[in-house]
């Protein structure tokens, strides 16, 4: 008799192009999708960057309405709605945070056997939302049965003494290798001449710390330095707002949402990223995997660094000199190896992370059985 595909219900905000949602898809182009098939519960009505591929790799899409509403009610009562029409999810894997400890307790209320809680984080905004959010998130450990961390970082914000195993943010490494050729190409297609390429991607939001870049680009007197910006956000107009008050529109470029990172990389000569927190950032890894030269905020987990290349940095906003000579440095000193050494980044290898999720949504499914 052949043996029935495990479907995992993916419980996340939306499948937009960002850091979680990219980790999720890199498992699901790679894990072996004969055995393990992905579902998604997103939390909006409107389509999202993935949507469109998650249907052709055979996943299914559920829609709540949460993120358009924000009504609470409705929430608890379309979750219910949701796990008593679909007894056949035995695995949830929770990666929205904020709502965690909720939609876990009603799987639980719901029989569902498995219920995985996945922290991508390891720290909170300081606002009164952030920190509303951040109290009601430390109950998700109630409520699951294993617990999953991008960090050893994230694992201690979310589940303190409890126990968690760390699933670091994967990549296929091949794709972002540096390839000289490739640099050529792209730095041609995007009029990119003598030009030193700053690096950024991330969504324009608070976490990200966009104007401490904005600053540090105002201190460098370098018209030849440019700063790309790659992502969208709620923040992106205030940030465009801020580049022209400032006068840096020719040295600081919006590229929007892009589906050919991994070339753009190849064009950059330096990547930063001065996020006041992050769980573990999958673009620190990529840029690592480049072959470039980073300079990290010292909030960020040390475990992201695998490169030599990595400079961590205060992002105390008297600190904007320090990157800006850092930068300055990295002009003058322009290392041309970009090469890496695979096996250093095995734990980060998205067809060895994707082959052990596939090793434990196997075990879970067999505590049911």
């Amino acid at each position: 008799m052949e043996k029935k595909v495990i479907r995992v219900l993916n419980v996340v905000p939306n499948m937009r192009a960002a850091g979680i949602e990219t980790f999720i898809m890199n498992v699901y182009r790679n894990i072996d999708r004969s055995k393990v098939q992905f579902d998604f519960l997103v939390h909006n009505q409107e389509e999202e960057f993935f949507d469109e591929e998650i249907k052709k790799l055979g996943g299914k899409i559920y829609r709540l309405s949460f993120k358009d509403d924000k009504n609470i009610f409705k929430y608890i009562k379309d979750l219910n709605k949701f796990f008593k029409e679909h007894k056949e999810y035995k695995i949830v894997h929770g990666h929205m945070q904020s709502m965690m400890p909720l939609y876990l307790y009603i799987a639980k209320r719901n029989k569902v056997p498995v219920r995985i809680a996945h922290c991508h984080r390891g720290n909170f905004s300081k606002t009164l939302k952030g920190i509303i959010l951040h109290i009601f998130s430390r109950f998700a450990k109630y409520f699951s049965t294993d617990n999953f961390a991008c960090s050893d970082v994230a694992g201690k914000y979310l589940f303190k003494n409890n126990k968690y195993e760390i699933i670091y943010n994967g990549i296929n490494i091949e794709k972002f290798q540096f390839d000289a050729e490739k640099r050529k190409e792209i730095r041609e297609k995007m009029s990119v001449h003598d030009e030193y390429i700053i690096g950024h991607i991330g969504r324009f939001e608070l976490e990200k710390n966009h104007k401490f870049l904005i600053n540090v680009m105002k201190s460098i007197k370098n018209k030849k330095v440019v700063l790309w910006l790659i992502g969208e956000g709620t923040l992106e107009a205030d940030i465009k707002k801020l580049v022209k008050k400032e006068g840096l529109e020719n040295v600081v470029q919006f590229l929007g949402l892009r589906s050919d990172v991994n070339d753009l990389y190849q064009a950059m000569d330096c990547f930063v990223l001065p996020s006041f927190y992050e769980g573990l950032p999958v673009v620190g890894i990529e840029a690592q995997v480049a072959g470039l030269e980073c300079l990290f905020s010292n909030n960020i987990t040390k475990e992201l660094k695998v490169s030599d290349k990595v400079k961590y940095l205060s992002i105390n906003k008297n600190n904007i000199n320090e990157w800006k000579k850092e930068i300055e440095n990295l002009i003058n000193k322009q290392d041309e190896n970009r090469n890496i050494k695979k096996s250093e980044y095995r734990l980060f290898n998205i067809k060895y992370i994707s082959d052990e999720l596939l090793k434990k949504y196997i075990y879970y499914s067999s505590r049911y059985e």
